[in-house]
């Protein structure tokens, strides 16, 4: 987490933006106060809610939901979670969300922490791919993404970048 922080240390930040789930939280402080900034909490930049899976260790998802993973999976990752979301939920939250925060900010440098699937999500809302290419995609923890939105046609300029992660 300090890390990150320090790896954006040199960069111009106007805002930034986090989930309130604290391992985001924290993060995006470690990154605000470089800049001096207020960290602006999105309630809607939250992880997917895992219903019944959140808590499950991967053997227990193995053989408790194995069915429901395959089914999942065939379907492409877009049905619900038992008890919780599916992708599109998370991207009819996140998404305008986004946007706004693009409106609001549409020069200078925005930081936004959040979590794996709305990572995915939001990379592929702005570059037009069905939410299906999710699986397509892979981002580590801590990493670092770039979507420049400068122009009409957004870019993704970096993918889960972990260099910051390095010892120095």
């Amino acid at each position: 987490m300090e890390n990150l922080g320090l790896s954006f240390r040199g960069t111009e930040v106007s805002a930034v933006y986090t989930s309130p789930l604290k391992r985001a939280l924290d993060t995006a402080q470690a990154i605000a106060s470089y800049h001096q900034l207020a960290v602006q909490v999105e309630p809607d930049l939250r992880e997917i809610e895992a219903g019944e899976l959140e808590g499950v260790s991967l053997t227990e998802l193995g053989t408790i939901f194995s069915r429901f993973l395959v089914q999942w999976r065939q379907g492409q990752g877009l049905e619900k979670l038992p008890g919780g979301e599916s992708v599109v939920d998370v991207a009819n939250r996140v998404w305008p969300v986004t946007q706004r925060i693009i409106v609001k900010h549409k020069r200078g440098t925005v930081v936004v922490v959040s979590h794996y699937f709305v990572v995915l999500v939001i990379i592929c809302k702005a570059l037009g791919l069905p939410l299906t290419h999710l699986e397509r995609i892979r981002v580590q923890n801590a990493s670092v993404s770039i979507l420049d939105f400068e122009d009409k046609r957004p870019c993704l300029a970096l993918l889960g970048d972990t260099c910051h992660l390095r010892e120095v």
